[in-house]
């Protein structure tokens, strides 16, 4: 496991049985991003890459 994958395995054990809609998930990047603005182009990157998760063409 990575370092990095702690989060990931935090947010699945406390969060993992909740359903979101997209529309709320962005609004929590948005709320990030504006609280550490410093990590904005990892947050955009995450968000375009599941913004074109089914375009054949990325």
């Amino acid at each position: 496991m990575y370092f990095t994958d702690r989060g990931i395995e935090e947010l699945i054990s406390r969060r993992g049985d909740e359903e979101v809609t997209l529309g709320w998930l962005a609004e929590q990047l948005q709320a990030f991003t504006d609280v550490h603005p410093e990590h904005e182009s990892a947050v955009e990157r995450l968000a375009t890459w599941l913004a074109r998760l089914d375009d054949p063409e990325d």
